[in-house]
């Protein structure tokens, strides 16, 4: 009888474990905060542990997955066709931005966040007009085209962005003012310094003519800062945000092997990671969401010869590599990133997130 009970009990309480994982799993997300470490790989991501001074932040993540990164037409991706494919959820080329591999437009994830009355941000280290931001609104056959990607911002979903590629927008082949057109739709544009707070409007922030500086340069705090201001602005809006937030120059000390560059852009990133974490926190109905468009410099911590305990620091090329990339997802709809999956099944299960109906 003793067992029976003990069995009806061990049943009872496994049902309602299951029933309380499926309604945490199933919940919808507000916000969603999307982190791309560009060319971060797993051993960039290891680095933290030994180059970083406290926890790392990667470690307060229990979803995790990896996504595989080919782009259409290539083995080894570029970070416009990865971009792509999370922000459009779509296979391209390598070079494309916001275009399928007939360099036509595809609907992003800025648009669909938009359309259901959510406010929507872009982050980056880089020129704004860069790569990875630049497939969040833009859509163009070759990345290169920095001057016609800015174009598109003016018109976008955008409500708040901040980086670099000020010259773009003001010193313009075509002899066009976009900053004008940006304050003509909206925009307040700021290029002197990062604010404490915004106005209502939206925002434009473009605080160097291409690249931010580097961390090595003394860019200081401006990833967690611009990521801190616009959860700040982006928050305010009723419905939610969408915001994505790039590390861009990861990928550059990866490609100029050089370790001290990656390490430096890579702890700032990480630093970063802990304000989305830190909102998510008083925020509950935040889905945080931390990845990569590929791996840059086939990075490697070794040992030093036979020293085993001293780590040295290995790269296997300037270029790209084609290995399968870590998912870190935390809050409402985090299990939906287990497992390992194509790269632009980040933009479906983001998607379908932004899809529920409101509870």
């Amino acid at each position: 009888m003793k067992n029976t009970l003990k069995n009806i009990l061990l049943s009872s309480l496994i049902a309602i474990s299951a029933i309380c994982v499926a309604q945490t799993e199933d919940k919808q997300p507000k916000n969603i905060i999307l982190l791309i470490g560009d060319g971060m790989g797993l051993s960039e991501v290891s680095a933290v542990q030994f180059f970083g001074e406290s926890t790392s932040n990667f470690e307060a993540f229990n979803t995790i997955g990896l996504t595989k990164t080919s782009s259409a037409q290539q083995l080894v991706t570029d970070s416009a066709a990865a971009a792509t494919a999370f922000a459009c959820g779509m296979k391209t080329h390598n070079g494309a931005v916001g275009v399928d591999v007939d360099d036509k437009p595809l609907r992003n994830i800025v648009d669909y966040a938009s359309n259901k009355g959510m406010a929507t941000g872009i982050i980056s280290t880089s020129s704004i007009t860069h790569a990875t931001p630049a497939s969040f609104y833009a859509h163009v056959d070759k990345r290169k085209k920095h001057q016609e990607i800015a174009a598109f911002l003016p018109m976008s979903e955008i409500d708040f962005a901040a980086g670099g590629g000020l010259q773009f927008f003001d010193r313009r082949d075509d002899g066009k003012d976009l900053v004008k057109s940006l304050k003509d739709n909206g925009f307040e544009v700021i290029t002197d310094t990062l604010p404490k707070t915004t106005s209502a409007k939206k925002q434009a922030i473009l605080l160097a003519d291409n690249a931010m500086p580097k961390m090595l340069e003394g860019r200081g705090d401006f990833l967690p800062d611009a990521t801190t201001l616009g959860l700040e602005h982006l928050s305010k809006n009723s419905n939610g945000f969408f915001l994505m937030v790039e590390g861009s120059q990861i990928d550059w000390g990866g490609h100029a092997n050089d370790t001290d560059y990656l390490v430096s852009e890579l702890l700032d990133f990480e630093k970063t990671i802990g304000v989305a974490l830190a909102f998510a926190a008083k925020n509950k109905n935040t889905l945080v969401i931390v990845t990569a468009d590929h791996e840059t410099g086939g990075f490697t911590l070794a040992a030093d010869g036979t020293n085993y305990h001293k780590i040295k620091t290995v790269f296997s090329t300037g270029g790209h590599s084609a290995t399968m990339i870590p998912v870190f997802a935390k809050g409402p709809g985090a299990q939906k990133f287990a497992g390992i999956y194509e790269n632009t099944e980040i933009f479906t299960k983001m998607v379908s997130s932004l899809n529920k109906k409101k509870k």
